[in-house]
């Protein structure tokens, strides 16, 4: 229901005062919200995200809620070890026994030498800043206040509000830039994407010696992990595009963004330098490496705005010119991972395709198996085990014969 009614003020500005339905926002204070990491109980996967694995553990994303543990000594029976609480967390990554997590606006690092009593050793505050949890976009948002503490949730109200019909600007509707980054009210927000792993190529986070890389919007962010406590952030690089995803191989990463994909030096950690780069239309586009060869997805049907369902195969070895070898259509593909000659492909409601990439003009010929029941979201391939995240929960694969893959041990999504 809308009701309106127009009027005049001194300044003869026309102004509008309107009921409507909206999102509302639902806000944990501050102090609260740096006091909630912690063990807590066990909780069945509801919205599996990221995962990682370390030495024989498991480490499974709760969207925006925390981290499953297992110890996964033994894939066909994994056994469930703690919940650590971390509320807005999407991405991990761990050096030693020191866990490094987003929480909304903050990063934060967790001591898991004894992972069922998880200790924070340091957090750096408003590095994230403005993070939103996802809410119904076919409303605006009403009343967003950040000095009232993080927003953790939303309500669905009918508010009323007075104004400036000129103003087309007016209510809080979610707005991309010419660059893709979502803005709200004129300020640039942080939308947290599901995503997955250690050389999975859904990743914002990556590690390599003492820094840790994030991407955030159009940001590629740096952290100086030498001293635990005294994390230091680092100058952050600019990028002319939105990124999503971040995939490293030796001294370079390679950034998947809305427009294509972005390669910088690391070889001096502190100064991420821009080496070469590949366009493509508008679509999201995760990446995975190996050798001279990308492989990237690009889908439909994202806030990226992507028209296209296809593989890019792309040249990398001459690191400063890339090349597009070759395009093959999917149906909609998410994830990916690369193994030898063995390339998983995660095309999303179509299931898990294992391709033979050894000749990567012929790919699209050498399906190797295809597994159409399972939506898929994102594969780590690890030395003849598959690990798969997706709508139906973890499932793990013994590749070890990729021409027959066996499903050694599932772990389902119970909705609440």
């Amino acid at each position: 229901m809308i009701i309106s009614g127009t009027f005049n003020s001194c300044r003869d500005k026309i102004f509008e005062k309107t009921t409507y339905k909206a999102n509302v926002p639902v806000y944990m204070e501050l102090s609260k919200f740096r006091a909630a990491v912690k063990a807590g109980p066990q909780q069945q996967l509801e919205q599996p995200g990221k995962i990682y694995i370390k030495d024989n553990l498991l480490f499974v994303n709760e969207n925006l809620k925390g981290v499953h543990v297992f110890n996964n000594s033994n894939p066909a029976s994994p056994q469930y070890m703690t919940f650590i609480e971390i509320p807005g967390n999407v991405d991990i990554a761990i050096r030693g026994n020191i866990l490094f997590a987003d929480s909304f606006i903050d990063l934060v690092a967790i001591d898991i030498s004894n992972p069922q009593q998880p200790t924070v050793v340091d957090r750096i505050e408003n590095v994230f800043p403005n993070t939103l949890p996802p809410f119904e976009t076919e409303y605006p948002v009403y009343g967003l206040d950040f000095s009232k503490g993080v927003v953790v949730g939303w309500e669905q109200k009918m508010v009323t509000e007075t104004v400036d019909y000129n103003n087309p600007q007016h209510g809080g509707w979610l707005v991309f830039d010419g660059l893709g980054r979502p803005t709200l009210g004129g300020a640039e927000v942080g939308l947290p994407a599901a995503s997955t792993g250690q050389g999975g190529s859904m990743a914002r986070f990556t590690i390599r010696n003492d820094f840790m890389y994030a991407v955030h919007n159009s940001k590629l962010m740096l952290f100086d992990l030498s001293t635990i406590p005294g994390i230091k952030q680092g100058v952050s690089t600019s990028i002319p595009r939105l990124i999503e995803t971040i995939f490293p191989l030796e001294d370079k990463l390679f950034l998947g963004t809305t427009t294509g994909m972005l390669i910088y030096d690391i070889s001096n950690p502190e100064l991420p330098a821009f080496v070469s780069e590949i366009s493509h239309i508008n679509s999201c586009d995760p990446v995975v490496v190996q050798d001279t060869l990308a492989y990237v997805t690009l889908r439909s049907g994202t806030v990226c705005e992507g028209f296209a369902n296809q593989l890019d195969v792309v040249g990398i070895g001459t690191i400063t010119q890339p090349k597009l070898l070759k395009t093959y259509p999917m149906h909609n593909p998410h994830g990916l991972g690369i193994d030898g000659d063995l390339l998983f492909i995660c095309d999303g409601d179509a299931g898990l395709k294992v391709f033979n990439a050894s000749n990567p003009y012929q790919i699209g010929q050498n399906l190797i198996a295809h597994f159409q029941n399972i939506r898929t979201y994102d594969v780590i391939p690890n030395n003849g085990l598959l690990l798969l995240v997706g709508a139906d929960g973890l499932f793990q694969y013994d590749y070890s014969n990729p021409q027959q893959l066996v499903q050694l041990s599932h772990i389902p999504v119970v909705k609440p």
